[in-house]
This record gives structure tokens, C-alpha cells and sequence, in this order.
């Protein structure tokens, strides 16, 4: 359960990074950044596809942030109750 909620944060902070990088060219073409950029835009791109940016601003990953907040909370408690069923926890 610890590794789990571990790979939760580690995703969240990466998409938080993604974001703020993204106001940095530097940071997008760097080593670091496109690494950053290839694990979180297949999850991006989901919220891109229905939510299109209102000029230079994209609200999509705003939008993506509290679904992933929201789904992935529900999830991992989802994952220690059945663990608690299970005996495991």
C-alpha cells in the first residue's frame, strides 16, 4: 500500500512539474523535461482532447490535476479496503 501511494505522489509531482515547466522552453527541450513530457502527456492529452485551450492558456491540465487528485484517492482507498478483505493489511 506504501509503494502505491508513493507512485501516486511520484505522478502527481510530475505532472505539477510538466506544468510549470511548460512555461520554460528550456526546460521542455532539456533531458529532464522530455522524460517528464513522455510520462505525463499520454495523461494529458486525455483532457486535451475535450477541453481546448482559451488562447495562450490551457486549462486542461487544471482539469487533469483534479481528476487525478479525486480518482486516484478513490482508488488507493479502494485498493486498503479490499487488502483489509483480503487480510492482507
Amino acid at each position: 500500500m506504501v509503494v502505491a501511494n508513493y507512485i501516486y505522489d511520484i505522478y502527481y509531482w510530475l505532472i505539477l512539474i510538466n506544468i510549470f515547466g511548460s512555461w520554460f522552453p528550456q526546460f521542455q527541450t532539456s533531458k529532464i523535461g522530455s522524460l517528464v513530457g513522455r510520462l505525463v502527456n499520454p495523461y494529458l492529452s486525455i483532457f486535451r482532447k475535450f477541453i481546448p485551450p482559451l488562447g495562450m492558456i490551457d486549462f486542461s491540465p487544471i482539469i487533469a490535476i483534479f481528476a487525478y487528485s479525486f480518482i486516484g484517492r478513490f482508488a488507493l482507498e479502494g485498493l486498503k479496503q479490499l487488502l483489509i478483505i483480503l487480510g492482507a493489511f
